[in-house]
């Protein structure tokens, strides 16, 4: 998605880069001082050497103690010049890292609290472009580019002030330089803003198509798909390429050999106004030393400023695509009203619920059902038929569309998001573990003991294979437990579940990737995981599910059947071909 704003829209960016230095306002303007007094300090040094030239480089007025004096006033400004450039240069650097670390936390904060909808639309490769490319790309706007263009526009403005201390006409003269910058830098920034914009958007493609290959790397190689996403990535990195040296052929005609030749401009000016006024008497050496030394003094900071025009374009466009990420408003679902009820019991009421994804296409269509506390209810259909829908409702990762979701008769969004955390377990289809150590992964930083822990992974029978390991529960994991099998981390999240010791238990496929084996060892965990607790159960196998107290079946959105096993054994209905399919018998596909 490419950022498309207009020049107010610019102004505004900047403006809200501009409002990250509020807290660090102190040392900005220490070091603002800084870099008026080292600029004063600098530019004086050319005048010392003019006025010497014009006072004391004449026939007959010579003085060794006179050049030595000047000769130590230079070599105290410039040693104070380079001290106090040293200290604003550190302090606006310093500046810099302070509001960018500020920045991605505040994007990271706002990553955790948008909802599940805006990541369902976002690739996860663009986000993690957004997040550290671009905020580091927003870096150099105060690191390279803000520090830049003051210090320089500083020193442009004391380097014109010597000037006028030398000679008022000529220095007036010289001001027409200034519109002629200003002109290239708009000429500039006219056409690099939407070509950067473009750059940062292939940018983000190229890192999403990197991000896609990597996770799904042992899907492309087994079904030889390398060729193709080979092809697909030079594809976007040539659009990038060529993205880049659009920018690169404009930068390089334009600002440089443009700065050199306003620099040569103004030398030929300085030369042919004394060449006018020696017509009329002696030239005095020292104000034509001092102007063509600060010719070449003030082009040196708009060759620099010239120079971070693209640094420039680069970091206001990657805030553009910073500060429309920490626009979204997609955020996850949250509590309303102001009492704070708890879950006591787990008593789930599902009234006349209906749900989309897109707004448009309902994939829950008035769904009622309810699971009485410590009750056991399984929920079976094809894929897509909108099991996962309802976890996922429950779990208030979406907002309802129609209807209402009751726990312990009181309405799902009235809970904070704390008590529903805390108090309904949740198992995926698909375990997760984070790069930590075993401990870590089960704990996931709630407060409690090491024996909590274990009395956890006991309560799955974890506890055999973590002791196994090398380092047992200290073991590391590295992303996503690739060094563990699907067994061992669907036992880990397991653990993680119930160290919580939640009231409702949500099992999202829990058993889909564990082995048989496997999983003979947790159905006893499971029948006690699931006792005296409220618990929804989505099942693959339907051999796993027989004991539930409700079995309700899916197809389309709707429930279209309900009862116990043996009751939907009984109807020949959709479960019964369902469970027989799974059996092996598949007698009532034959023709008849």
């Amino acid at each position: 998605m490419v950022v498309n704003v207009g020049r107010n829209e610019w102004i505004v960016v900047f403006q809200r880069l501009l409002r990250y230095l509020k807290p660090y306002q102190k040392r900005f303007w220490l070091a603002f001082a800084a870099l008026l007094a080292g600029s004063g300090a600098e530019v004086t040094v050319p005048l010392l050497v003019s006025h010497y030239l014009n006072e004391y480089l004449v026939p007959g007025r010579f003085d060794l103690a006179v050049l030595s004096v000047y000769g130590l006033g230079i070599l105290v400004l410039q040693s104070v010049a380079a001290g106090l450039n040293y200290y604003q240069m550190l302090s606006f650097h310093t500046v810099a890292q302070w509001v960018v670390r500020s920045l991605r936390e505040d994007v990271f904060l706002h990553v955790q609290r948008l909802g599940l909808r805006f990541f369902d639309q976002v690739p996860g490769g663009s986000l993690v472009s957004r997040i550290t490319n671009d905020t580091e790309a927003v870096k150099d706007f105060y690191v390279h580019v803000l520090s830049s263009f003051l210090q320089n526009t500083v020193f442009i403005l004391f380097v014109f002030a010597g000037m006028f201390w030398l000679d008022v006409t000529l220095a007036s003269w010289l001001m027409i330089v200034l519109p002629v910058v200003f002109w290239l830098m708009k000429k500039y920034r006219d056409f690099s803003l939407p070509a950067y914009r473009d750059l940062r958007h292939q940018l983000s493609r190229m890192n999403a198509k990197l991000n896609d290959s990597i996770t799904g790397m042992n899907i492309i190689q087994a079904f030889l798909q390398e060729r193709r996403f080979i092809k697909e990535f030079s594809r976007v990195n040539d659009l990038h390429y060529r993205s880049g040296m659009r920018n690169i052929r404009f930068f390089a005609l334009m600002l440089r050999p443009a700065t050199q030749f306003l620099s040569i401009a103004a030398t030929v000016a300085v030369l042919l106004y004394f060449g006018f006024v020696s017509r009329d008497g002696a030239v005095q050496l020292g104000i034509l030393y001092g102007f063509l030394n600060l010719i070449e003094r003030i082009f040196e900071p708009v060759n620099e400023i010239m120079m971070r025009l693209s640094p420039l374009q680069q970091s206001l466009t990657a805030a553009e695509r910073v500060f429309e990420l920490m626009d979204q408003k997609e955020f996850a679902p949250g509590k309303e009203g102001d009492h704070s009820p708890e879950i006591k019991k787990g008593h789930i009421r599902f009234e006349n619920v209906s749900f989309s994804y897109d707004g448009k296409t309902d994939v829950l269509k008035n769904i009622t059902f309810e699971v009485k506390p410590g009750q056991t209810v399984a929920l079976v259909g094809h894929t897509g038929s909108g099991k996962s829908s309802i976890i996922h409702l429950l779990m208030r990762f979406y907002p309802v569309k129609r209807g209402e979701i009751f726990i312990d008769g009181v309405p799902l969004r009235f809970y904070d998001n704390g008590e529903l955390r805390q108090k309904i377990g949740l198992v995926m289809q698909e375990p997760f573990l984070f790069a930590g150590d075993v401990t870590g992964n089960i704990r996931l930083h709630h407060p409690m003991n090491e024996e909590q822990v274990k009395k956890a992974a006991r309560f799955v029978q974890a506890d055999a294979f973590i002791e196994k390991l090398p380092r047992a529960w200290e073991e590391p994991v590295v992303e996503r437990g690739a060094t563990l099998s699907g067994g061992q981390r669907q036992l880990i999240s397991f653990a993680r579940t119930m160290a919580i010791e939640p009231k409702i238990l949500l099992l999202d496929e829990a058993t889909a990737h564990v082995d048989t084996e496997t999983e003979e060892a947790i159905q006893t965990a499971l029948k006690n995981m699931r006792r005296d607790r409220t618990t929804l159960v989505i099942a693959h196998r339907l051999s796993t599910v027989q004991d539930a107290d409700l079995i309700l079946v899916l197809h389309q959105g709707e429930i279209v059947e309900r009862g116990t096993h043996q009751e939907l054994m009984a109807r020949k209905g959709l479960y019964r071909k369902m469970y027989r399919l799974q059996k092996g018998g598949s007698s009532f596909l034959r023709p008849r």
